[in-house]
């Protein structure tokens, strides 16, 4: 089991925060797409859990923890939660592949409110690819990490190559850091990671 963070910038947090409904999870899903906005989770596997962190006023938040119970392409999560392929990439001939229920998405209006849904749903991208889901993730909402920590957190495909985030001089995190890729957290990291959902 390998631990992953993914960055959700200020937009997608606003979005989630809104006064009118907002979205507190539980997180069932995240997105994976071709481009660093949101970016690809080729490499998360079932079993693995990924950690959506954002910025917030300097701070390092993590914002839910969910553990992968399956991985598929993003088009066939929409079509079959939302009824809906909005914002997905789409292959090619795809229809033939589509189960009956499936391929009646692609045969609506593209209206994102198709089916009843949460924000995190949708994908915050034009171009997502994969979605990662989960039925046991946390509830969504900003967990602060305490700045004294970060230089402690480690990140990297391997031990050798685990290295601590860029920070500026006010010790938080440089937003190019966590962004344009997903980052695999050390053990440890991962560790203290979990120790903000102990009482899931």
């Amino acid at each position: 089991m390998a631990g992953y963070i993914t960055y959700w910038n200020q937009e997608q947090i606003k979005k989630l925060q809104r006064k009118k409904d907002p979205d507190n999870g539980p997180i069932t899903v995240v997105f994976g797409s071709i481009h660093t906005k949101m970016p690809s989770i080729r490499s998360v596997k079932v079993g693995d859990v990924i950690y959506p962190v954002a910025i917030d006023c300097g701070d390092l938040c993590i914002v839910a923890r969910l553990p992968v119970e399956n991985i598929e392409p993003a088009y066939k999560y929409l079509c079959r939660e939302l009824g809906n392929w909005c914002d997905a990439l789409v292959p090619k001939n795809v229809e033939e592949c589509l189960t009956e229920e499936e391929s009646k998405c692609f045969h609506i209006p593209r209206n994102p409110d198709f089916k009843p849904h949460k924000c995190h749903q949708v994908p915050f991208n034009c171009c997502s690819e994969t979605a990662a889901t989960g039925t046991h993730g946390s509830s969504i909402e900003l967990r602060r990490i305490p700045k004294e920590m970060l230089p402690k957190l480690l990140f990297g495909p391997t031990k050798s190559k685990q290295k601590p985030l860029m920070l500026d001089e006010n010790g938080s995190p440089k937003i190019v850091s966590v962004s344009t890729k997903i980052r695999r957290l050390s053990d440890e990291t991962m560790e203290y990671f979990d120790s903000f959902f102990e009482n899931i």
